[in-house]
């Protein structure tokens, strides 16, 4: 087991969380982990990692595959302009790769925030750590496991 998977796993018994991971072959899109768990796409919690300009430290945004992130908005939530973090400083900072960050587990405390449509079903799915692994997760409760904030930031 990689030792990314093996943190999420971690992150998620400490929270008392029996969760599913599932090993699904490629899931590095939205679609690509819906089709292959048979969901909608906006049940797949997306994890999109920015670089907050002021302090060049990552924050993220959970938000339902469907949606996109309005910059604008995200940066207005963070308080700073919010530019592109790239693969190194993701790695850094979470310990995941891109296409496999998961909404826990990360090596150092994020700021995240939550896009409202992920709480509209009873269960939504997130990448588990690598991008071939998928975990299904209550949406209840899900901003206290993530310890995100509930807000609007995608696009209309």
């Amino acid at each position: 087991m990689s030792k990314s998977l093996a943190r999420v796993r971690a992150a998620l018994s400490a929270a008392g969380l029996d969760a599913e991971i599932r090993e699904v072959g490629q899931a590095r899109t939205a679609a690509e982990a819906a089709a292959s768990v048979g969901c909608g796409v906006d049940q797949i919690a997306k994890s999109i990692i920015f670089r907050a300009e002021d302090s060049g430290r990552p924050v993220l945004f959970l938000t339902a595959g469907g949606n996109l992130v309005d910059d604008a908005r995200a940066s207005e939530l963070a308080g700073t302009r919010l530019g592109r973090a790239d693969a190194a400083l993701i790695r850094a900072e979470t310990g995941f790769a891109i296409g496999g960050v998961a909404p826990v587990g990360h090596l150092k405390p994020i700021r995240a925030w939550l896009d409202p449509r992920l709480l509209e079903f009873a269960q939504v799915w997130a990448a588990a750590g690598t991008p071939r692994h998928v975990v299904c997760l209550p949406s209840a409760g899900l901003a206290e496991l993530t310890g995100a904030t509930v807000a609007d930031f995608v696009q209309d």
